[in-house]
């Protein structure tokens, strides 16, 4: 019987690896097919915005490897998916969706796709992705790129994908790919997790290198996981950690990184576990149908033995208001990373892509570029804005001393538990990680799911909690990919 990749399993792989049942370039060739059928034939998902070109040689290198040593590790062999802003020093493209880097190549890969190339993971190809991570404009679609196009959701076609990963999680959710890398800087691998029924780990900002990944917020971004199963996120996880001397945000982590994340994984993980819900939360923002998945969920925590303090509430959450940090930071960080693309790159500065974009409307402004005009104009690009200092004083004082920390502190908790992605507005601001797991469908298709969301560096627990809840509640199904609601 030949072996069914849908919905399967890094360990499962493995497993099949090992028994000569598949080899790395037939399960290449296998996603291959589904792509060609659901993403750009069929129902078009068109989640896959490239292929790597050198993706089958990668594989039967790997595959040779393995019967002449033996596997590297978990991630040997497996394939993987990027989003299009992170690095690949190779063939393929680097463009954050925009067609004013569609010509973009990176001349080295980003430090986390180095790491998982030693691990031994095909760097399948580049995942569509809402362009430059939804800071292009307003009113865009989640999941839409002029180079890509609009990202679909194969739960239901009226439902959005979420942004700004979203390829990234609908490959995953679709079996385009085993497992896939999002960026994060305020709910970009929470919210399309959410949407596409899958795990998305937010980390700690700090955990995981940044450097070589097309950036929006020099304070707030992060790449994570994405996976069907929180195993799968965790050993991806894993692959990609390494201490990178030119990440500033990597200085205060000594001491604080596990080198195996997987041995937090624990089925009895909620007993005793002390979680609270933040009800004040905008918890109004939820349809009576989602507030009740929520429900449910709380209800199975507690069953699973865990201490629910309901409400749990953040005294500063409706102090939280609009922040000027990220629209200050894009500038800045955008053209620090367009110069260390060397003299040959076709694009230099924020100004030349938004002179582009200008040039060829057509293609490029179907929802038009108003954020990154405001980004270029209103701001100077040194980061010396009066408001945008207050800004970063308030967004730390509100959302990490006085917020989340002072409310994990009152109530002695392991974890916050929000609805969806709800909380990447707060845990954003403040640096911290989250992870988000499914937790059922409403009726009329649309995935939801909650969060786990803890202090800086506190992935063990989350990881403990996200584990044993996904583990005895076992609620993701895959997208039949056959017809929409």
């Amino acid at each position: 019987m030949a072996f069914e990749i849908v919905e399967a399993t890094i360990p499962e792989i493995q497993a099949a690896l090992a028994a000569g049942e598949i080899t790395s370039r037939q399960l290449v060739l296998k996603y291959y097919e589904r792509i060609a059928d659901h993403d750009k034939n069929g129902l078009t998902i068109n989640s896959v915005l490239e292929i790597n070109p050198d993706a089958l040689f990668i594989a039967e290198a790997l595959d040779a490897e393995r019967s002449l040593h033996g596997p590297r590790g978990p991630m040997h062999g497996i394939p993987v998916l990027l989003k299009d802003n992170i690095n690949t020093g190779d063939k393929m493209h680097t463009s954050a969706g925009s067609l004013a880097l569609a010509d973009s190549f990176a001349g080295e890969d980003a430090f986390l796709v180095t790491k998982l190339r030693e691990a031994g993971a095909i760097i399948m190809g580049k995942a569509n992705m809402t362009e430059f991570a939804n800071f292009m404009t307003n009113g865009m679609p989640t999941g839409y790129s002029s180079r890509g196009g609009q990202v679909l959701n194969p739960y239901n076609i009226s439902t959005p994908t979420g942004g700004s990963s979203a390829g990234s999680a609908v490959a995953v959710a679709c079996n385009f790919c085993t497992v896939s890398v999002g960026t994060e800087t305020s709910g970009s691998i929470l919210n399309p997790g959410n949407l596409g029924s899958i795990i998305g780990i937010k980390p700690t900002v700090g955990l995981i290198s940044r450097s070589g990944i097309l950036p929006l917020s020099n304070t707030q971004d992060t790449a994570g996981p994405m996976a069907r199963t929180v195993r799968d996120a965790v050993l991806l996880l894993n692959a990609m950690l390494g201490q990178d001397s030119k990440d500033a945000a990597m200085g205060s982590n000594p001491g604080k990184v596990h080198e195996d994340y997987t041995v937090f994984l624990d089925e009895d993980g909620l007993k005793g576990a002390r979680i609270g819900i933040p009800r004040d939360y905008y918890f109004e923002e939820l349809t009576d149908e989602q507030l009740a998945l929520f429900n449910a969920s709380v209800d199975k925590m507690r069953e699973l033995g865990a201490v629910i303090i309901d409400p749990a509430d953040i005294r500063t959450a409706r102090e939280i208001k609009y922040s000027s940090v990220v629209l200050n930071e894009f500038k800045t960080s955008l053209n620090a990373y367009l110069a260390q693309l060397g003299p040959g790159a076709p694009m230099r500065t924020l100004k030349d892509i938004i002179d582009f974009n200008h040039a060829h409307p057509v293609e490029t402004l179907r929802y038009g570029q108003a954020t990154l005009i405001s980004a270029e104009y209103t701001t100077s690009g040194t980061l010396t804005e009066p408001q945008y200092l207050r800004d970063r004083i308030t967004d730390l004082q509100l959302c990490k001393e006085e917020g989340i920390d002072a409310t994990m502190k009152e109530h002695q908790l392991d974890a916050l538990l929000f609805p969806a992605d709800f909380g990447s507005r707060i845990t954003s601001r403040a640096g911290y990680p989250s992870i988000v797991v499914p937790s059922g469908y409403t009726s009329a298709g649309a995935p939801f799911g909650v969060a786990f969301s803890a202090r800086a560096y506190c992935e063990p627990q989350l990881i403990r909690l996200a584990y044993a809840y996904e583990q005895n509640y076992k609620v993701r199904k895959a997208p039949s990919l056959r017809s929409f609601i």
